[in-house]
């Protein structure tokens, strides 16, 4: 007797399958599979049955449902699998036998271990062939299918995009056509289907196809969102533009993860966000093995400092105070703000200042991938120590964090333990549940804007022209993403004047705060990444507040409507802006050139359309 949650619920034996009623055991069911072998708080399955509009009598009625599903165990001879009560909820364990989520999760595994790329592919189709339908499409739920159901999908979706990876790398670019087409119409959002249809179809011999697939992309990511292409596909259509050769790999049949594949990527494995992840170790410990499924950097002895690095001094001695307070419970801290505010070099500053506090080690992970999508706690957790395995107390360091469920399972527990975590967001349900401290981060001040300028560039430049260093702080907004990025441009032409660097830049801002020999050290590469994780409609929010004069934004500053105040909500929630005083909110000046640069090119693109 198995259980199957990839697809509609339902209890299979054999050949025979039963898809089970929607039903307030359904939801309870699904809820307990979700978290096979741990414990389910009883606040969670509350919500997971009634949401946010639980009756009076919920805990009651709870504990009914909980019989009636064990009821319904016996009625289909469920004998392995048995609800357990353990203090505060419930537990339901299974195996890869029993449940096909971890069955799933085991081949990937196993996928990551393969010798050779024929191997990792079967294993990966394997698991591909678990998922038999829509996900839960039984199961009555709202908060499973909002909070729970997105993550299982994303888990199908990277190891869809990774068996196609291994298939464009041994060169079955019309095997895998199908799949590709498929994939890239049933989520036109993600780019990187897109980029491996495209790769397949030039590869086959069709380059008309390969680049009118690209400019129907490039369409609908200027008319849905206002954004152009990734990087990686403006690459790609410039080598099918050029007639590159793309194929077949001459990788090794062992398909070595380390390869690069056509078009630059690295095989099969999960990029990270702006760098490596990194693990820093204590001193005696030897060097962890790296981990297939995530690209590792060497270890780190000590940690390092983050070069450059001022400002913040507030925040820094807030920080080290509460990570070495000694306290028995894990420690938490967050670092919240707009993108490119500096939360990742005050984290990793942070892990610096303390790493002595740490006999266990400091491990640092990025956890939201290049293209967006969010690294699965289960991704992570192969990258921790065991339980009980570090020798002491250990500081985690998350990094890009998109929810507190993605913080929650990694947490160490052991006494004197911390964790820094970073996020655009404010994370309230993880300090709800949690507790732990915030530190909300604004833009620099211009005495700290001209520290860091001084410290990259030097004091005798900066000092040689003052007023222009200033007005270079003013334009980049002090945000230090843009003052490292300015820095960084002024570096490699010493013989440019900060003048001169200043009336470049000031003529198309935010546009030219990029480095063109890396796409991810760029203001608008950044500011567009945030805004495709929100909704279509808040994306529009954002692009109406352009037209609104001011930095600062009263309550009806996109009318009077609820819906209107709940996007301001979104947008500060997002780090996209930030709350008074004066007024409920406020815009930073970037950002706000942003915003009106994409509405303008919005109306052109609208205009167009009509014209035609």
């Amino acid at each position: 007797m198995r259980f199957q949650l990839l697809g509609p619920l339902s209890i299979a034996e054999g050949h025979d399958v039963v898809v089970l009623k929607p039903s307030k055991p359904s939801s309870l069911l699904a809820a307990l599979l979700i978290h096979p072998g741990s414990v389910v708080s009883t606040g969670y399955l509350l919500r997971a049955l009634w949401d946010e509009d639980q009756p009076a009598t919920a805990r009651a009625a709870l504990q009914s449902c909980v019989l009636r599903l064990r009821r319904l165990f016996v009625k289909y001879g469920v004998t392995r699998n048995v609800i357990e009560a353990v203090p505060g909820g419930y537990r339901m364990n299974a195996d890869a036998d029993t449940l096909d989520l971890v069955r799933f999760r085991a081949l990937v595994r196993a996928a990551d271990e393969a010798d050779d790329a024929e191997g990792e592919l079967y294993r990966l189709k394997e698991a591909l062939t678990l998922w038999q339908g829509p996900l839960l499409a039984n199961v009555p739920s709202p908060m499973l299918h909002r909070d729970e159901v997105p993550g299982l999908t994303e888990e199908r979706l990277r190891t869809l995009e990774r068996a196609c990876d291994i298939e464009l790398a041994l060169g079955r670019c019309r095997q895998v056509l199908v799949d590709l087409w498929e994939a890239a119409r049933r989520h036109p959002g993600r780019e990187r289907f897109s980029e491996q249809l495209i790769e397949a179809l030039y590869r086959t011999g069709r380059q008309s196809e390969a680049l009118s697939e690209y400019r129907s992309v490039k369409g609908r990511l200027k008319e849905e969102l206002g954004v152009d292409p990734g990087p990686a596909l403006q690459r790609l259509e410039l080598s099918i533009l050029r007639g590159d050769d793309l194929g077949p790999s001459a990788l090794d049949p062992a398909l070595d993860r380390t390869a690069p594949l056509p078009g630059g990527r690295t095989a099969v494995a999960l990029a990270p966000r702006t760098e490596p992840l990194a693990i820093a170790a204590p001193a005696p410990a030897p060097v962890p093995a790296p981990v297939p499924s995530l690209p590792l950097a060497p270890a780190m002895r000590p940690v390092p400092a983050v070069p450059s690095f001022t400002g913040r001094t507030a925040e820094r001695a807030a920080i080290t105070a509460r990570l070495t307070a000694g306290s028995p419970d894990t420690t938490v801290v967050v670092l919240s703000g707009a993108p490119g505010i500096g939360k990742t070099a005050l984290a990793r500053q942070a892990a610096h200042d303390t790493q002595d506090s740490f006999p266990g080690g400091v491990f640092i992970l990025a956890m939201t991938r290049e293209d967006g999508s969010s690294v699965t706690p289960a991704e992570a957790l192969a990258h921790l120590p065991p339980l009980g395995a570090a020798d002491g107390a250990t500081l985690l360091v998350l990094d890009d964090v998109t929810s507190p469920d993605q913080v929650r399972p990694l947490l160490p527990a052991r006494p004197g333990s911390a964790a820094i975590v970073t996020s655009r967001r404010g994370l309230a349900g993880l300090m709800a549940t949690h507790g732990g401290s915030v530190h909300r981060l604004s833009t620099l001040e211009p005495a700290e804007s001209q520290q860091l300028l001084a410290a990259v560039l030097g004091a005798e430049r900066v000092a040689a022209e003052p007023t222009a260093a200033g007005e270079l702080a003013r334009i980049c907004g002090h945000f230090p993403l843009s003052l490292r990025i300015a820095t960084a441009r002024l570096l490699t032409r010493p013989g440019l004047r900060i003048a001169d660097c200043v009336a470049w830049l000031a003529e198309d801002l935010p546009a030219r705060l990029s480095l063109a020999d890396d796409p991810r050290l760029s203001v608008p590469q950044v500011f567009g990444g945030a805004l495709r994780r929100l909704e279509p409609r808040w994306r529009e929010a954002f692009h109406r507040l352009g037209d609104h004069e001011g930095l600062l934004l009263p309550s009806h500053a996109l009318g009077n409507s609820p819906e209107a105040e709940e996007a301001l909500e979104r947008l500060a929630e997002a780090g996209l802006l930030e709350e008074g005083p004066p007024g409920p909110y406020r815009i930073h000046r970037l950002l706000k050139i942003y915003a009106r640069q994409q509405a303008r090119e919005r109306h052109n693109s609208q205009a167009a359309t009509a014209r035609h």
